[in-house]
C-alpha cells in the first residue's frame, strides 16, 4: 500500500501546541539535573547507547543476518516452515518459518528478525498483515537466552521454578501480542496479499532461489551477503535507540553513583519508577510482587531489559525478592525486552511504520498479560 500524502495549514494549532508540551518538559527536568548537566548527559547517554548498545546490536544482527542467509540458501527455512505450519498457523497465524525468527531472537536481540525479513526465501511465506508482527513476535523472544539463564543463577529459592514459569509467562504474553497486533494489521492490508519480494522475478510455487556455484562458493557468499543486510539493519536501527531510549533512560534512572548530577552518562530524574509506585495498588495484585519497589523492574524493562536484569540481581542480593518476582520478572523482561527503544526503529525498517503505534499498544498488553499469566500458573503450582 503506497504511503498517503498528507497535507495541513501551514500555520495552525499545533505549532503553539507543541512548544509548551516540548519546553515544558525539558525544563521540568532541567529545573532538577540543572541545564547544563541535562544536555550534557543527554549527549553521554546517547554516546553511551551509540557505543554499547547499537554496535552491539549491529554486530548481532551482522550474525543473525549470516546464519539466516545460509538457513534460507541451503533450504533449512522451507524445511522449518513445512514442519511447524501445523503449530505456528492455528497459534500465531504466522507461517511456520516465523520460528526460525523466533529461535534467532532467543539467542540474541530483537533486531535478528529483521536480516530474515529481509530474505526473499522468507518473505514468501507471508501475506502483508503478517510482516508487521514479526516486530511483535521478535521482541518477546529478545534476549531470551541471557535473561532465563541470568534469573536461574540468581541467590533466590526456586529461581530456576521462578525463570521456567515466566518463559511460558512471555510465551502467552507473544500470542497476546502477536494476536491483538493482527486485529488491526487484517482492517489495514487485508488478508489475501502476500509480501512484495525485494527481487521482482518471482519465485515459482514450491521452489526457491539459490545463489550460482559450488557448495562451499554459494555457503560463503550467502554469508557475507546477509551479514552486508545485517550491517543495513544496525544502521536503521541506530536513530530509534539512540533517541527513544535517552529519553526513557533519563526518565526512568536516578542520580546513580556520583550521588550528584554532574552529567554523567544515564543519569536521570527517576520518575517512571515513581509513578509506578503510584500505581502498585493495581500492578501488586497483578503481579503478586512481595516488595513495592519490584514496580521499578517492569518499568525499567520498557527501555532496557538488561538495566532491569541489573537491578533484579541487586534485589537478589539483598533477599527481598522471591520465585514469584523471579517468574513475573522473566515473563516481562523477555516479553517487552527494551520494546521502547527498539520498535520504532523496526517498524521502520520492516517499513510498516504506519504500524507503529499499534504494535506499541499491543506489546505493552502482550507483556503485562505475560506477567499475569506467570504470577498465576506460580500461585497454581506453588
Amino acid at each position: 500500500m503506497e504511503n498517503k500524502k498528507i497535507y495541513k495549514n501551514e500555520i495552525g494549532f499545533e505549532a503553539p501546541i507543541f512548544i509548551i508540551i516540548f519546553f515544558g518538559i525539558f525544563i521540568y527536568i532541567g529545573r532538577i539535573m540543572g541545564g547544563t548537566n541535562m544536555i550534557k548527559t543527554m549527549m553521554n547517554t546517547g554516546f553511551d547507547l551509540l557505543m554499547n548498545v547499537c554496535f552491539y546490536l549491529m554486530a548481532v544482527s551482522v550474525l543473525a543476518g549470516g546464519m539466516a542467509a545460509i538457513f534460507s540458501e541451503f533450504g533449512v527455512i522451507a524445511l522449518i516452515n513445512k514442519g511447524l505450519s501445523v503449530i505456528m498457523k492455528p497459534v500465531y497465524d504466522l507461517p511456520g518459518a516465523s520460528s526460525l525468527g523466533m529461535l534467532n531472537c532467543f539467542m540474541s536481540d530483537n533486531p535478528a528478525i529483521l536480516t530474515l525479513a529481509y530474505d526473499d526465501n522468507f518473505r514468501k511465506y507471508f501475506k502483508k498483515y503478517q510482516m508487521p508482527a514479526l516486530t511483535n513476535l521478535g521482541t518477546a523472544f529478545g534476549m531470551g537466552l541471557i535473561i532465563v539463564t541470568t534469573m536461574m543463577g540468581l541467590s533466590v529459592p526456586n529461581a530456576i521454578s521462578g525463570a521456567v514459569v515466566g518463559f511460558f509467562g512471555a510465551v502467552f504474553g507473544s500470542i497476546v501480542s502477536v494476536r491483538i497486533m493482527m486485529i488491526k494489521t487484517k482492517k489495514f492490508y487485508g488478508t489475501e496479499e502476500y509480501v512484495i519480494c525485494k527481487n521482482v522475478e518471482p519465485i515459482p510455487k514450491n521452489q526457491r532461489r539459490v545463489r550460482e556455484g559450488s557448495i562451499g562458493s554459494r555457503f560463503i557468499q550467502a554469508l557475507l551477503d546477509g551479514g552486508k543486510v545485517g550491517v543495513d539493519m544496525g544502521v536503521a536501527i541506530i536513530p530509534g535507540v539512540v533517541l527513544i531510549c535517552t529519553f526513557v533512560i533519563m526518565l526512568t534512572n536516578g542520580v546513580g553513583e556520583a550521588g550528584v548530577y554532574n552529567g554523567s552518562a544515564n543519569q536521570g530524574i527517576g520518575l517512571l519508577p515513581v509513578v509506578g509506585e503510584k500505581l502498585s495498588f493495581i500492578l501488586t495484585p497483578l503481579f503478586g510482587f512481595s516488595t513495592p519497589e519490584a514496580i521499578a523492574i517492569p518499568i525499567t524493562a520498557l527501555g532496557s531489559s538488561g538495566a532491569a536484569i541489573g537491578m533484579v540481581s541487586d534485589m537478589a542480593s539483598r533477599g527481598v525478592i522471591n520465585g514469584n518476582d523471579i517468574a513475573v520478572f522473566t515473563s516481562i523482561c523477555m516479553c517487552w525486552s527494551g520494546y521502547l527503544s527498539t520498535h520504532i526503529a523496526m517498524m521502520d525498517a520492516l517499513d510498516t511504520k504506519e504500524m507503529t503505534g499499534h504494535a506499541i499498544l499491543s506489546h505493552t498488553i502482550g507483556g503485562i498479560a505475560g506477567g499475569v499469566f506467570a504470577h498465576i500458573i506460580w500461585m497454581i503450582l506453588f
